[in-house]
């Protein structure tokens, strides 16, 4: 398995993807939105995500809310997605020259037909958002785009997957999709995260990438995102911020700078006890090990010149310089040449 996807070459046994989902993260605060995505570089995400929108394009005044009232106490969407819809095109396209300055791709998740515009010169691909999956109008447009999408899948059914699929193909069958488990849950309680979607996923569409964006809270060593690389996720997609924790928009389901090293480190470490061996071989780590670990096949007690060799006299045992106890059936019965000392390794030009 190998594909590029915006600046980077994905391999199998080989880091993922990483989006560190800035979302609305900074607060309408140009300055911190920038000091969100260094952290993010420094944590080593591939890309930054914003999220682009108008409250009123997305929600009726009075669209209910469906997050953790104690972390967000909004009840209206359309209210708290007017609080932070500040950010056009003039910003992100500013934002968009720091990330090519610090070398990290810059994304944002378009909620109108008006944002899918204005970000086709910024992105190098479309990410579609869990809630927009029926959304056939806004992926109709972003289809005419020739983008890549990355498409989550929280809250939503196979049919429902397999009829938005069925669609881009009609609209546009050159797009090439990569699909992301998700729970639309925020937070994602550890019991509803079902890990194992992705292998599902990826035994259902054998000829798409699979992801996963999650919403769980970190945990202390980030083993949720490491076991859904486990499981097969090439493209991560996680919430970020710089004050990990906080009560309000996603921060409190976020992971931070110091998360994301953790998660590249384990991934690190998975890739390199996994080895690339694809038939059992003898590694030269072993060789010696081999040897001197292995046994041999040794005289049990003193053995006189032209007695003969039984399992009486003759005993296995540490090291493997001698002749294999695999050669025992060929040594059984042989008559000793001379004497031979107790704990001696036996040797066939001993023996006739």
């Amino acid at each position: 398995m190998k594909f590029k996807l915006g600046s980077k070459i994905i391999q199998s046994n080989q880091q993922p993807y990483v989006i560190a989902e800035i979302g609305v993260n900074f607060e309408n605060d140009f300055q911190r939105a920038k000091k969100i995505i260094k952290l993010a570089k420094e944590g080593g995400a591939d890309a930054v995500k914003f999220q682009s929108y108008k409250a009123e394009k997305i929600a009726c005044k009075n669209s209910p809310y469906y997050w953790d009232l104690k972390e967000v106490n909004v009840k209206s969407q359309y209210k708290l997605f007017k609080k932070f819809d500040k950010f056009g095109f003039k910003e992100f396209n500013q934002l968009k020259k720091y990330c090519d300055k610090l070398k990290i791709d810059f994304l944002s998740t378009p909620f109108d037909l008006d944002a899918v515009d204005y970000l086709d010169n910024l992105v190098p691909f479309y990410k579609v958002a869990s809630a927009d999956l029926t959304n056939y109008p806004l992926i109709k447009k972003i289809c005419q785009k020739n983008k890549p999408i990355v498409l989550s899948t929280g809250a939503s059914n196979q049919k429902e997957i397999n009829n938005v699929l069925k669609f881009i193909n009609k609209v546009n069958k050159k797009i090439r999709v990569i699909l992301l488990h998700c729970v639309l849950s925020y937070p994602t309680n550890n019991k509803d995260a079902n890990l194992n979607l992705i292998k599902s996923l990826k035994k259902t569409f054998k000829n798409k990438i699979i992801g996963y964006s999650d919403h769980t809270l970190p945990d202390q060593n980030m083993i949720i995102l490491t076991k859904a690389y486990q499981n097969g996720a090439y493209v991560i997609e996680k919430h970020f911020t710089d004050t990990k924790g906080l009560k309000g928009n996603d921060h409190f389901h976020s992971m931070d700078k110091d998360d994301l090293i953790k998660f590249r480190k384990n991934i690190d470490l998975l890739n390199k006890i996994d080895g690339n061996l694809k038939k059992r071989e003898i590694l030269e780590c072993e060789k010696k090990s081999r040897i001197n670990a292995r046994r041999s096949i040794v005289a049990k007690n003193n053995i006189s010149k032209g007695e003969r060799l039984t399992l009486n006299n003759l005993i296995m045992k540490r090291p493997g310089f001698g002749i294999s106890p695999t050669k025992i059936f060929k040594v059984l019965g042989k008559t000793a040449k001379k004497n031979i000392n107790e704990d001696s390794i036996i040797n066939f030009k001993d023996l006739i």
